[in-house]
């Protein structure tokens, strides 16, 4: 019950099934985005105190219990049940959820036990959400990553084998002339979007 991960056959650790991860952080990350943008948008810090302290909680059965246990593990698993498996390495998740779970204490000692309001309250909640949000979207853990920095003993089995450095990308994975010039625009229009205004105003004092 209380290990990290799950014994399949044909692997010699502990392994989790990326879909299963990607699904419980694009869960997390849907409630979490909505209880952020209503404490933003209407003052209210309720629904902001109630998603850290299930936050906390997720997490805490994921670290000190095991993470199959998880309720978005459990919900993440059904979900993606008729789906075939992607197996990862289990260690470089605990090393990642563990940093998750600091964030998400500091997030409940600030918010939920003393209601304090702020610039750090946002940068924290802006880090988990955005780690949630590249975890779900695009599969890239970035602490997982930094575990390999850190360890000598690297992971062999990583989403989409990016572990593998022999691996040669396929041709569907690179970007012609077009793609990237399609990719620079779109760049350029949204960052001008959304600090538009405020460019403006640091050349212009508009």
């Amino acid at each position: 019950m209380l290990a990290f991960g799950e014994k399949v056959e044909g692997y010699d650790s502990l392994m989790f099934n990326e879909r299963e991860v990607r699904a419980a952080a694009g869960i997390v990350f849907l409630f979490a985005f909505m209880a952020f943008m209503s404490g933003f948008l209407t003052g209210n810090n309720e629904p902001t105190k109630l998603m850290v302290s299930v936050f906390l909680f997720d997490f805490f059965i994921r670290i000190f219990i095991s993470p199959k246990y998880a309720p978005s593990m459990v919900v993440g698993r059904w979900i993606v049940n008729n789906q075939k498996p992607e197996y990862t390495d289990a260690a470089p998740k605990k090393w990642a959820w563990s940093f998750g779970f600091i964030l998400a204490a500091t997030m409940f000692y600030l918010v939920v036990l003393n209601d304090i309001r702020g610039p750090i309250n946002i940068l924290t909640c802006a880090l988990c959400l955005g780690l949630l949000f590249f975890e779900a979207v695009f599969g890239i853990c970035a602490g997982c990553k930094i575990y390999n920095l850190v360890h000598n003993k690297k992971v062999k089995h990583c989403p989409g084998e990016v572990c593998d450095l022999s691996r040669v990308k396929a041709p569907i994975q690179y970007l012609n002339g077009l793609q990237k010039i399609v990719f620079i625009l779109a760049f350029i229009a949204l960052f001008y979007l959304t600090f538009g205004d405020i460019i403006k105003f640091l050349i212009f004092g508009e």
